[in-house]
């Protein structure tokens, strides 16, 4: 997992655009998941996402994911858990001080966000983890936002 999740980390670039493409393919079909009730779909979904976003970004499903925000370095990822960026105990060469073995999550998350093409939102401050989302699709919920402001009459 750790090796797929480096890897996700140097080709951001290209996860960005596709993460871009699926966003617009999931708000296209808004108005089918609409009738089809979001609440039915829930679990298959985040079944899906699990499986794909577990090995290519060693998911932990928090429900409110942030990878397109944070060069495709999830933040969960962190022994602490930290969502706003590296605490005071990076040791040297850019590695955890909980893991020793592992790169900083933060760190890798500043190349990633390097790579991409909008800069990844990495100066932005995350709100903190909702744990009544843990196991839900994220990406429902950003359809679900999207496709609501899409539906909003603008003045």
């Amino acid at each position: 997992m750790y090796k797929a999740r480096l890897f996700a980390i140097r080709h951001a670039r290209s996860f960005e655009w596709v993460y871009r493409q699926f966003e617009r393919v999931l708000v296209a079909l808004d108005p089918i998941l609409s009738r089809i009730g979001y609440d039915r779909i829930e679990a298959p979904v985040a079944l899906i996402e699990r499986g794909i976003k577990g090995a290519l970004f060693d998911c932990r499903m928090c429900g409110q994911c942030v990878l397109s925000s944070t060069g495709m370095s999830c933040p969960m990822n962190c022994p602490k858990q930290l969502r706003n960026g590296p605490c005071g105990g990076v040791r040297p060469g850019g590695y955890c001080e909980v893991d020793p073995d592992m790169r900083c999550v933060w760190l890798l998350a500043w190349d990633g966000a390097a790579r991409m093409k909008h800069g990844g939102d990495i100066n932005r401050v995350l709100p903190p983890v909702d744990r009544r989302l843990e196991g839900r699709s994220s990406w429902l919920r950003v359809c679900r936002k999207k496709s609501a402001t899409r539906r909003k009459p603008r003045p």
